[in-house]
């Protein structure tokens, strides 16, 4: 027994002994991972449109404008800003792609060869041409599809269907303008067989010389209206004075055009002319795509209507040839 407990006792100081001299495993001291430092990736701005209208342009007229930019911007995912005035250091921001110009020009020819990254379109700026990056919105060169809706107005609103047309003498176009006006005239009323019998037949057609437009145009006028009783007048051309309708508008004369002057004539019924809104919606999908450079025919609109002469009902008439005239289901030059 005593030998048993010697051994025990022997066997425990040995493995305490061996407890005692193996090393203690030090803990891990913990350590810091590092965690990457964020990396900034710049995100590209959306690109810019801008329109430049002048400052004195009437509100109801720039606000149309910037609408219709603004609506055409958002749909194309655009931010959109308006100018009075367009500097050098605007067409030099590189988010800039599109830009609408309105009178007076700038010197759009000149900023524009500084940023081939930017699209113009020029609004009725007549001396800025189309080419490279500069769009432009095509002058005034429509003759039959004006011709054609003024005869239809004309005879839906002359008594009888006295109806006639005022033109330059040698003008190229207005035989092709006064054939047009004779098939509107058709297209409203058939033959035009006036109520009261005259030995003549309408519409009535006369030319004035170039030379004597500042000085006749209205003796010209006052034929028609007075010898061949006409009450509708459409004025073609170089005719189309100031001083010519504003005279002509004193005589008792329904008068109608492509451009109307101020002041507003008397007897102004409608003014038939390019609509540079619907001009910058059909523009528009080019400008974004970066196709430049080319003249965009305005489409026509009606514009300055006489509620007195030309009532809500027979607008509508107009709007409604006009609209047939522009997709092709009428043809101004055939009868």
């Amino acid at each position: 027994m005593r030998i048993r407990i010697a051994m025990v006792i022997v066997i425990l100081g040995v493995l305490t002994a061996c407890r005692g001299s193996s090393p203690e495993t030090p803990a891990a001291a913990p350590t810091d991972t590092p965690i990457p430092a964020p990396t900034f990736t710049p995100t590209p701005s959306n690109p810019l449109a801008i329109l430049v209208v002048p400052g004195d342009m009437d509100q109801e007229t720039s606000n149309l404008y910037q609408q219709t930019v603004y609506d055409l911007a958002q749909a194309s995912g655009f931010r959109f800003q308006v100018r009075n005035h367009l500097a050098p250091e605007d067409v030099a921001d590189s988010t800039l792609k599109i830009a609408i110009i309105l009178p007076p020009d700038p010197g759009l020819q000149s900023l524009a060869a500084t940023a081939p990254h930017v699209q113009f379109l020029a609004v009725n700026l007549p001396d800025v041409p189309a080419g490279a990056n500069i769009s432009t919105l095509a002058s005034e060169g429509q003759v039959e599809i004006p011709a054609f809706l003024a005869g239809y107005i004309a005879a839906m609103i002359a008594e009888d269907f006295h109806i006639g047309m005022l033109a330059t003498q040698g003008d190229p176009t207005a035989g092709a303008a006064f054939a047009a006006f004779q098939n509107g005239m058709r297209y409203f009323c058939g033959l035009c067989q006036p109520f009261y019998y005259v030995p003549w037949t309408f519409p009535q057609y006369s030319e004035v010389p170039p030379d004597k437009i500042a000085t006749e145009c209205g003796g010209y006028a006052n034929q028609l209206l007075v010898q061949y009783k006409v009450y509708a007048l459409y004025f073609f051309g170089d005719v189309a004075t100031s001083e010519c309708l504003n005279y002509v508008g004193t005589q008792g004369a329904m008068l109608i055009g492509t451009s109307m002057p101020q002041p507003r004539p008397g007897g102004w019924v409608v003014t038939i002319q390019p609509d540079p809104i619907k001009a910058i919606q059909v523009a528009w999908p080019a400008l974004v795509a970066g196709e430049g450079g080319t003249s965009v025919q305005s489409p026509l609109g009606l514009a300055d209507a006489d509620p007195t002469l030309l009532t809500a009902g027979k607008e509508r008439l107009a709007q409604q040839a006009l609209d047939d005239l522009l997709a092709g289901r009428l043809l101004p030059g055939n009868p």
